[in-house]
């Protein structure tokens, strides 16, 4: 098993190095059904909240020669295959860092609790945000609860019109200019 955190400590400097902030990494199966693991990072510009494809590349290229300059050195980071796989977090992100929970308020999220939580495991509804450590959300069955960041298992936000129109596409320079034109169909 991967070490997240020790990951995380090396991801989270080639990310700053860039002008990124880390949004998550997290160790998950291949869907190349290899039976490997996918090593994924979540990242983001400030300036946008998201990552373009050329982003992607610069971030999974720091990374990779980073984790290959250690594993020369015969730091074993991840045992197995596996490969990288670096995104933006998209417009129904993940919650993970404290600055989500207020940034994000106001929009829908779904939140699940860890195992051990004691009360209701499944929370949606609007974010209210955070206060300390403890994040409230007006869910829909049980009201407004609030919940410490610790005992969450995942959140995320919903997909909603509102969301979409709370995110700013990267970039529309030319969409004006984009011309639709019908196909013939082959008789």
């Amino acid at each position: 098993m991967a070490d997240i955190a020790r990951l995380t400590n090396l991801i989270e400097p080639e990310a700053k190095a860039l002008g990124f902030e880390l949004v998550r990494v997290k160790m998950m199966p291949s869907e190349a059904g290899d039976g490997g693991e996918a090593l994924q990072i979540m990242a983001e510009d400030p300036a946008t909240g998201q990552l373009v494809i050329d982003q992607c590349a610069a971030l999974s290229r720091r990374v990779s020669d980073r984790i290959d300059a250690l594993e020369e050195q015969g730091e074993v980071l991840i045992e197995g295959a596996y490969h990288l796989e670096v995104s933006s977090p998209g417009i129904d992100r993940p919650l993970t860092r404290a600055k989500d929970f207020a940034d994000w308020a106001g929009h829908e999220a779904r939140i699940s609790m860890t195992k051990g939580w004691d009360g209701q495991r499944n929370l949606r509804g609007e974010l209210k945000g955070i206060e300390g450590d403890m994040v409230a959300i007006l869910d829909r069955k049980a009201g407004e609860v609030s919940v410490p960041r610790d005992q969450i298992h995942s959140a995320q936000l919903v997909l909603t019109d509102e969301l979409i129109a709370a995110t700013q596409p990267l970039d529309t320079s030319g969409a004006d200019e984009i011309v639709e034109t019908e196909e013939k169909a082959d008789d």
